[in-house]
């Protein structure tokens, strides 16, 4: 039976206005949060693994006491568990911190395979299946546009601009996966029924053996200093072409530096 975890991030809507709070970290009580789509496609896979064999899905997230939705929002579309590590000092850490804290909340479960989105589509960094790969001394198969799990061989491939690669591995194995890898399951109403009576696990930072003093904003490697909202956009010029709107249009590029 194949044992998969899923880390997940609760993120404030994309569509939103967001901002900051006074202490420069990003407001996510002002705005409304979700499970950070991105890692849908994390569960997806990871259920369609467990779906063509034998398996269960158990889903961690780390953040405040609303990041619980994203917990149920994976549960809702099938996976089996879910743990939620909330702990005041978490608040403001940075990618190593919360590697540290996902790392050690994987360790105390059972797995075979550990999933994450390429990145959040918050911070957008997509370095920290990297660092909790490295810190459980695994592999890693990163931005993975298709995956195949045979036994314990996991098997890649990999888009880019100018070349597909294939990679393997095997054992335990972490694997981020891209939007390329194919829709995300909608919850259905027997899902989201169901998802009622799964369990939900809440760790603090001493049920990880963690200190408060290796993570949070004091101890983040790197701060933002001052932050403004992006200007409103303004009118754009109509160019009325009397026969010399290429003439216009060259002259409006090379102003910006465009040619």
């Amino acid at each position: 039976m194949t044992k998969i975890v899923v880390a997940v991030k609760y993120v404030p809507d994309a569509t939103a206005d967001r901002t900051f709070t006074s202490d420069n970290t990003v407001d996510r009580e002002g705005v409304d949060g979700l499970l950070s789509e991105l890692d849908e496609y994390a569960v997806e896979q990871a259920l369609q693994v467990v779906e063509a064999g034998e398996g269960e899905v158990t889903v961690v997230t780390v953040g405040p006491d609303d990041a619980a939705d994203a917990v149920r929002k994976a549960l809702q579309m099938g996976a089996d568990a879910g743990v939620h590590v909330v702990d005041d000092s978490i608040a403001g850490s940075d990618a190593f911190a919360t590697s540290l804290v996902l790392a050690k909340a994987i360790e105390k479960l059972e797995y075979d395979l550990v999933f994450f989105g390429m990145a959040s589509t918050d911070a957008g960094m997509g370095v920290v299946p990297t660092l909790v790969a490295a810190r459980l001394g695994l592999p890693a198969v990163t931005f993975a546009s298709e995956v195949t799990v045979d036994g314990d061989t996991v098997k890649i491939r990999r888009d880019g601009d100018a070349a597909t690669q294939e990679i393997e591995a095997t054992g335990k194995v972490v694997v981020s996966v891209t939007d390329q890898t194919g829709e995300a399951r909608y919850p259905s109403f027997k899902g989201i029924m169901a998802a009622k009576k799964k369990p939900i696990d809440e760790w603090s930072l001493a049920d990880l053996g963690v200190e408060a003093s290796e993570v949070g904003q004091d101890n983040a490697w790197t701060a933002v200093e001052s932050y403004e909202p992006r200007p409103p956009r303004t009118a754009g010029e109509i160019v009325t072409d009397e026969g010399d709107g290429g003439t216009k249009l060259v002259e409006f590029l090379a102003s910006k530096k465009f040619v």
